[in-house]
């Protein structure tokens, strides 16, 4: 398989588990469980977490090693630039978390299904972007970023979709929201993920040299919204340890597959 066959499923890996995960709709005839909700949420971010460290930063350090950059610049610059990044589109996209009735970001009139869509939308940004960094690493001449590290990552970031799809989708169907149009919203959720990949292989094709500031700007997308609403989200209400075990098994899975395999 070239080197575009691996990109182009690796791209495809991470939306597929959003689009499973909303399918949901079809088998499950009742909402998730809290508990379980909590333990999805947890893992979800435990996922991100390790990803962000092995898959992120420490790739970072290497490049800016082999650059002779002080390997600490890079990725300080760029994981406080993706904080920022995600701040500022957080602050401008009209979004509804799933455990709370007050809207945030710009003031609109948007219906609740769709704001509970944008919410994952919000997050399904920075994941797409580092799905893309990582392939076009890959992909790029003199980067030591690995054809199984880059799919390590792709199927990281589907493990931690798949709850994701679940837990947009389902709720909406309790709300009164069709099965199909709830699967739609879930499906429509993930779509910027690949997207987003592809324009960030796009960008990055063209600024290689910045490769390291990418990969550290991705991370500090990611733990934003791990710190701003995953972590919260499995933790809010009674049985909080649920959702604490959850980013434990999923910060031990993803790190396992990212040394091991990557």
């Amino acid at each position: 398989m070239n080197n575009l066959a691996v990109t182009a499923v690796g791209l495809a890996i991470p939306f597929s588990g959003t689009v499973l995960g909303a399918m949901m709709v079809f088998f499950l005839k009742k909402q998730i469980k809290p508990a379980i909700e909590k333990f999805l949420l947890g893992f979800a971010a435990g996922v991100m977490m390790a990803a962000s460290v092995w898959s992120l930063l420490i790739p970072a350090m290497e490049l800016s090693v082999q650059k002779k950059i002080a390997p600490w610049f890079p990725c300080a610059v760029g994981f406080m630039i993706g904080i920022v990044f995600l701040l500022f589109l957080d602050n401008i996209i009209p979004h509804l978390h799933m455990n709370s009735d007050k809207p945030e970001g710009h003031p609109s009139k948007l219906g609740k299904s769709l704001m509970l869509m944008l919410a994952v939308t919000l997050h399904n940004i920075p994941e797409g972007m580092v799905v893309g960094v990582v392939f076009a690493g890959y992909l790029s001449s003199g980067v030591t970023i690995t054809m199984q590290s880059a799919l390590v990552l792709a199927v990281g970031i589907a493990l931690q979709n798949f709850p994701e799809g679940a837990i947009i989708s389902m709720p909406m169907v309790c709300n009164g929201t069709t099965k199909k149009c709830a699967f739609g919203y879930g499906v429509l959720s993930g779509i910027v993920e690949p997207i987003g990949s592809i324009l960030t292989i796009l960008l990055t094709a063209y600024i290689t040299p910045v490769l390291p500031y990418i990969l550290s700007f991705a991370a500090g997308a990611m733990i934003y919204v791990v710190v701003e609403e995953l972590i919260p989200e499995s933790q809010s209400g009674e049985h909080s340890n649920i959702g604490t075990i959850g980013v434990s098994i999923g910060f031990v899975l993803m790190m396992i597959l990212d040394i091991a395999l990557g």
